[in-house]
Parts: structure tokens; sequence; C-alpha cells
């Protein structure tokens, strides 16, 4: 029996010792043929079918779907124009019963929220909240925001979206009201520290760590100046704001969004009213801002998306009043 048992390991040593180099040499030619990741990098994807600004868009099953804006001529669309990041392709959605442009977005529980913004032909804000369901293809009507408002940001934290900031009748708001989309409520929360529109906002962190806001840039006032670099958090549970490290580059109209431990801000409009190129993250745990890789065409309000941990910018102007572009900018930490 142990002769037997010593063949088994005899013959077991020599088989090993001849499969591992080919094992291991397979194994390296597989690490040779998938790409390496470029970090802090730029890519173009495919254009979308319609240009467009001030469209809002989200991710929903694996889609970033980009709703409303204008077009050259500032005529709203209630187009839905739906991207595809992994076949890097373009399809037409249901259209919104109505046009809308200035809008927010949100995603909970796989539907589609877009909330406020304004109608067809003028800037007047609307507290409108339309629901899109991809199962059934239908858009519903659901309660309205209790304060009008367009150029507002929302969050989405515990199946619960904050809508913060944006321009209504009285100008600039401080304004944050959340949506629970299971009771079809409104609440009024704590207002920002400085009213602003057109800011960026992302959230950090998980269910076991607790979650942060933050809200960083946007507008304090009309025109021809007045972007700030405004940096602050907002605690749900304690429904208080606080101020952070502002962002060097002031300014509104960014895509933005949270990636890991990082929110990300790209291109906007400055002070000058120009388009902006820098890229910037910011790290809540230490506080501090980067700038990184400039976005290869400065933007202004283009529609905003994270996917697979990639930030999109879809659409926008290249100056304000300037051209309005249908392209795909992909930014990779």
């Amino acid at each position: 029996m142990r002769r037997i048992s010593i063949l088994i390991c005899t013959l077991f040593t020599l088989f090993a010792s001849a499969a591992w180099p080919q094992a291991r040499a397979q194994s390296e030619s597989l690490a040779q043929s998938v790409p390496a990741v470029a970090h802090n990098t730029w890519t173009s994807g495919a254009p979308m079918p319609t240009a467009v600004v001030f469209a809002t868009a989200a991710v929903l099953k694996g889609n970033v779907y980009v709703v409303g804006g204008v077009n050259p001529n500032f005529t709203a669309h209630a187009d839905t124009q739906i991207y595809n990041p992994a076949t890097n392709t373009w399809s037409t959605g249901v259209p919104l019963p109505t046009p809308v442009w200035m809008a927010s977005t949100a995603v909970v529980n796989n539907i589609l929220y877009v909330i406020g913004g304004s109608g067809s032909g003028n800037q007047n804000a609307t507290g409108n909240t339309w629901a899109y369901n991809p199962k059934t293809k239908t858009w519903s009507s659901k309660a309205d925001m209790p304060t009008a408002r367009n150029w507002a940001t929302a969050v989405v934290e515990n199946n619960i979206i904050y809508v913060i900031g944006g321009w209504g009748s009285a100008g600039s708001l401080a304004t944050v009201e959340s949506y629970n989309p299971a009771k079809d409520t409104w609440t009024e929360e704590a207002p920002l520290l400085v009213g602003k529109w057109a800011p960026s906002a992302g959230l950090f962190g998980n269910k076991t760590t607790g979650y942060t806001i933050v809200a960083p840039g946007g507008a304090e006032d009309c025109c021809p100046s007045g972007f700030t670099g405004d940096n602050e958090r907002y605690n749900a549970s304690t429904n208080t704001w606080s101020s952070l490290t502002a962002d060097p580059t002031a300014r509104g109209f960014a895509c933005y969004g949270s990636i890991g431990p990082k929110f990300y801000v790209a291109g906007g409009n400055d002070d000058q009213w120009s388009a902006e190129g820098v890229t910037e993250s910011f790290q809540l745990s230490k506080n501090v801002w980067k700038t990184l890789a400039p976005i290869p065409q400065p933007i202004i309000s283009p529609g905003s998306a994270v996917y697979k941990g990639r930030l999109y910018c879809i659409g926008g102007w290249d100056a304000w009043n300037g051209n309005i572009l249908n392209n795909v900018q992909t930014y990779q930490p």
C-alpha cells in the first residue's frame, strides 16, 4: 500500500512540474490580452441622435436615459434618448407626456423620476413630478414638488429623493425638499447654507458607515456673475448642512457624479459665463480637491450620469448660447 502511495505522489509531482509552466504561460498570455484600465483619461462615445442642452440624465437598468432638453431653436423636447454604454449605441425611448428642460432626475427601485424644470417656450418653473416604469413603458404623474423650480439637482439616499437648490419665482433658492416615492409625498428639509442654482451634488457612504450628500458649486445670483465654489454637506439623520472646502473652480452647469470615495466635477460655466474644461475630484474623508485631466471639449449643462465607475457627460453647449453638441465624453478615474 505504501508503494502505491509513493507511486501516486511521484506521478502527481511529475505531472504538476510539466503542467505548471504551460498553465503559467496561458495565464500570462490572458493577462496580456486584457488591456489595462487607463486611469484619469477621457474617451468618446457614439454621438446622440438629437443634440440637446439642459437635458437631464440618469442610469436605469444599465442604460443612460437622457430626457428632454432644448435644441438650437430653444424648443423644448419631450424626447427620451437612451444610451447603452456596453454596446456604445443609442435607441429611442418613450417620450415624456410634456416637453421639459432644466429638470432634475433620479432613479429609485428601477423607476425613473423627472422633477421640476420648465415647459416649452418659457422659463417658468414647474413642480411636475413624472415617473417612468420600464416594465410597462409608461409615464405617470405624481405629487407635485411644493416649490416649483428649475436648474435644481437631485440625489437619492435610502430610496428618498432630495431635490437641492435651483431657480424659482424668488430667484436663487436654498430650498431642499425630499420625495418619498413609496408614499408619493414631499417633505421640506433644512435649507442650504447658501442659496444657489445649477449646483452639482452627489452621495458618499453606505448603510453601514452612513451617508453624506455633498453639494458644491452653482450660482448665488444672476447675472452677469454669481457663480460660487461653495461646498456643503448634508446629514439626513440630523437634517443639517455644514460647510466643506470650496471648489477651487467656481462654476455651475457642470457634469458631475460620485464614484467610490470621490466626487467628480467636469466642465461647467464659470463666473465669466465661459465654458470650463477643468476636471476636479473631491475626497470627503480628507476634505480636499484635486485637479485631474481636463475634459476634451469644454461643456456647459450636459446630461450627467455615472455607470460602472465612469462619468458620462452627454450633449450640452460649447459656450453660453453657443453650439449645442451631441457628443458623449466619458471619464475613467
